[in-house]
């Protein structure tokens, strides 16, 4: 894993929630948030959904998805290629109790699945200083100096040279 996946996994990590954004069966560009599942990222991420939901069904027909996270500071687009997996074992392993508050029935319930997101590439950007505070210094100083604040921007490909991972 080189610095710029690091660097996308520490942003993943500290937000965990992400904005999934994807293609409708009408053509238009949704997006809808999702609890990030697994925080071991090495180019694939999961989320748990229900199979029975417009937004599995819209995945079948344009597996095409992005995800944006944001906190802190920082900010990450991850674009990849999602699936419904049917891993009862993966989905015991990745379900909690902040899953149950919001699916019925647990990993053994059928309609319970995971999505899974290949990422194909992401890019992050991160402002210097991690609070509001120095955020607001930095604005400031940049007011008075008239030179821009100056942050991180990387973009990383996680797709090896030869199309595959």
């Amino acid at each position: 894993m080189n610095d710029e996946q690091r660097k996308v996994l520490e942003i993943i990590k500290d937000t965990r929630l992400a904005m999934l954004t994807q293609i409708d069966s009408s053509g238009k560009l949704v997006s809808r948030p999702m609890a990030t599942q697994d925080s071991d990222f090495d180019g694939t991420i999961y989320f748990i959904a229900e199979r029975d939901t417009e937004k599995v069904r819209d995945l079948a027909t344009n597996p095409q998805v992005n995800l944006a996270y944001s906190g802190k500071g920082a900010w990450a687009s991850v674009s990849g290629t999602a699936r419904v997996v049917d891993d009862e074992a993966k989905l015991k392993q990745l379900w909690s109790s902040f899953t149950s508050s919001w699916l019925e029935g647990g990993p053994e319930n059928p309609n319970n699945i995971l999505i899974e997101v290949t990422a194909d590439s992401a890019e992050y950007w991160d402002a210097p200083g991690n609070s509001a505070v120095i955020q607001l210094v930095n604005l400031a100083k940049s007011a008075v100096t008239g030179k821009r604040v100056e942050g991180d921007n990387e973009t990383t490909d996680f797709r090896s040279t030869d199309g595959s991972r």
